[in-house]
């Protein structure tokens, strides 16, 4: 999945073109996760949380068991929660140590 900045996935029975920027949330969804994007775009990808955050770049942490967000994109830390484009996931207690 990983190259300079961008990747493809393939969603909709199309492949799509998506810049690492762009994203600002992934959120599992068992085998599939929904990638959430700065444009307010989503889109369906079949790859599990865990298989991709080893491919993503070191701008990408996993904050909670369904969610992984894209450290450049977090506007507000704020107690448990993040918030990102007006969007907001929460902190899992085995991830929060990063935010002290």
């Amino acid at each position: 999945m990983k190259s300079e900045n961008f990747t493809f996935i393939k969603t909709d029975k199309k492949i799509v073109k998506l810049y690492f920027d762009e994203i600002t949330i992934i959120k599992g969804l068992g085998n599939y996760v929904e990638i959430l994007t700065t444009e307010n775009k989503k889109y369906i990808y079949y790859k599990s949380l865990k298989e991709l955050i080893e491919n993503l770049p070191d701008q990408f942490m996993r904050v909670h068991n369904s969610y992984i967000v894209n450290l450049t994109n977090i506007d507000t830390l704020e107690d448990n929660h993040i918030i990102l484009k007006n969007v907001k996931v929460a902190v899992g207690k085995i991830y929060k140590e990063w935010t002290c």
